[in-house]
């Protein structure tokens, strides 16, 4: 039988994985594993910066609730990659990255790029591992697949030693047999003695509400909390990256009354995301100190290592517990049972919204970040994919455009990474080519990975581009902060240097017009960028995350 190298098992196993797009930058020694990779007919797709090549996966994973792949070069080409395994970590997505390394039997000499990569993913990733046997090729690849899936979600590092990777074997001493193996689907019960436990504290409760996250996007569960929502009539709230799984303009969605909603519930049920800083810990004061929490999550230390004591917890997965819940409320709780308190939470959201000057902002110089926000959510398709990425852009982002699917819904997420926007928005678009997807930016996270419009430009992977240009890094009404202002960079130009199309805005009324021409570009194959001019002054006066800001 043939022969066959390191490399070349590697990419016949991701083949077999079902492995059809691959982020990277070509270099050794992982460039026979990237050409083998071609010829297994996987795409390929270089991209400008590694940690761009981690974020793109992270986008394609959310979409398609899969792991993906990258890959990098040895030393520098993975130290590149940390902020996107970080990153990935903190927002519990399987991304999986092989990383080149220096050759195992030279480890400790001092050769090229010799550095212990794998103490060094081991802080960032759920799970690491080294190639150290070419027969256990095939084994090594399938476990890291089922490690970024199972359970809790998270990213995995492969290390690839050059010596391994070059080395050949008889194809018939491989063990083929792990090389697609079915990733395990494992859907745990929640204890029915705690489901018991939720539906007689629901049955008590006055004001309940649901806070999710993307827990129900990795678990499919969005049509069965959307099933609870109704038949049990409880309002609901996601967090920013689990925006859609109902959506936003739901009749028991009430988006303007989130801080009170949470002040007031006298029942808190927390599924599918952690009880971190997003949601203030789930805590006093922005939760009501008397209130009884109940959790549902498939990680067990999750819930035993909260931040507030959990009343009632539920350790199983999101879409088999809803499923539980609305058999146990069944003939005990209807949609009827909470009127009062949505009619309560429906009031104030009319009032706040009809509201003198209530999303109607001032403009008195440049255009203010609100009205460009507002022209990108009534020109976006109800479909679109929108990837956000900056400070004031995100923030009056989150409060301006609504999302009406599962993981259309891209950001910063919980450990606030900046120039994520683009190779999400590269991600995206590759995950779900027919679908419209807009990147919003705030000109200086535009900055960190602006190169990635040279790779969709290249591949041919249309993306719309609008920029909020307001000079500098942040909001900066009195011209204050120190490193603030990077001048106001004509990103139109850049994108038409590199073969796209641009835009430039100074004025509102112009916004909307420049988008449908853009789009138009967009609907022909190019990649089109809308540059706005906005407003330095203005400056995001919502919940804070922390106890200081940028």
């Amino acid at each position: 039988m043939a022969e066959l190298t390191g490399s070349e098992i590697i990419a016949r196993c991701l083949q077999k994985e079902g492995v059809k797009d691959l982020f990277y930058i070509m270099g050794g020694p992982m460039l026979l594993a990237e050409a083998t990779c071609i010829k297994e007919g996987i795409r390929m797709i270089d991209v400008r910066h590694e940690q761009a090549a981690a974020f793109a996966c992270q986008a394609y994973s959310r979409l398609k609730q899969i792991p993906s792949v990258c890959m990098a070069a040895s030393g520098p080409g993975v130290t590149n990659l940390v902020t996107g395994m970080a990153n990935a970590l903190i927002d519990c997505c399987p991304v999986v990255a092989l990383g080149g390394s220096s050759p195992l039997s030279q480890f400790g000499r001092q050769v090229f790029q010799e550095i212990d990569q794998v103490e060094l993913m081991r802080g960032c990733c759920k799970y690491v591992d080294r190639l150290i046997n070419l027969k256990r090729i095939p084994q090594q690849i399938n476990f890291a697949l089922q490690k970024a899936m199972t359970g809790k979600p998270g990213p995995v590092y492969i290390d690839c030693p050059g010596d391994m990777l070059y080395q050949k074997i008889d194809e018939n001493l491989v063990d083929w047999s792990y090389a697609g193996r079915p990733l395990v689907d494992s859907r745990p019960l929640g204890d029915p003695r705690q489901v018991a436990a939720l539906v007689s504290a629901l049955q008590k409760a006055e004001r309940p509400l649901i806070v999710s996250g993307s827990g129900v996007i990795w678990s499919r569960a969005w049509g069965e909390m959307q099933q609870f929502v109704e038949a049990a009539g409880v309002p609901f709230y996601t967090t920013p990256q689990g925006r859609g799984v109902v959506p936003d303009d739901h009749e028991f969605s009430y988006l303007a009354m989130r801080s009170s909603a949470f002040r007031d519930a006298d029942l808190i049920i927390v599924l599918g995301t952690r009880m971190n800083y997003i949601i203030g810990h789930a805590s006093p004061p922005r939760f009501g100190p008397n209130a009884t929490i109940a959790r549902i999550d498939i990680d067990s230390a999750e819930i035993a290592t909260a931040a507030r004591y959990v009343d009632i917890p539920i350790v199983g997965d999101c879409k088999e517990v809803l499923g539980q819940l609305l058999e146990g409320i069944k003939g005990k709780l209807s949609v009827n049972n909470f009127k009062a308190w949505r009619q309560k939470l429906q009031v104030g959201e009319q009032q706040k919204r009809s509201a003198a000057g209530a999303n109607r902002p001032a403009e008195d110089g440049d255009i203010h970040p609100v009205r460009m926000l507002e022209a990108v959510r009534d020109f976006a398709k109800r479909d679109a994919i929108l990837c956000v990425d900056g400070q004031e852009t995100l923030n009056f982002g989150r409060q301006t455009m609504s999302t009406f699917l599962p993981g259309h819904r891209l950001n910063s997420g919980p450990f606030g990474t900046m120039g994520v926007g683009l190779p999400f928005g590269v991600g995206a678009k590759v995950a779900c080519p027919d679908k419209q997807v807009i990147v919003v930016h705030g000109d200086g996270s535009m900055g960190m990975n602006a190169m990635e419009m040279d790779t969709a430009i290249r591949h041919k992977i249309p993306l719309l581009i609008v920029i909020s240009l307001n000079g500098g890094w942040t909001g900066d009404p009195k011209r204050e902060k120190p490193g603030r202002d990077l001048g106001y960079m004509r990103y139109d130009k850049m994108c038409e240097a590199l073969g796209g199309y641009g835009q430039y805005v100074t004025k509102p009324e112009d916004i909307t017009p420049a988008l449908e021409r853009a789009q138009k570009k967009v609907d022909e194959g190019m990649v089109a960028l809308v540059n706005v001019r906005t407003d330095y002054r203005a400056r995001y006066a919502g919940a804070s995350f922390s106890d200081y800001s940028t």
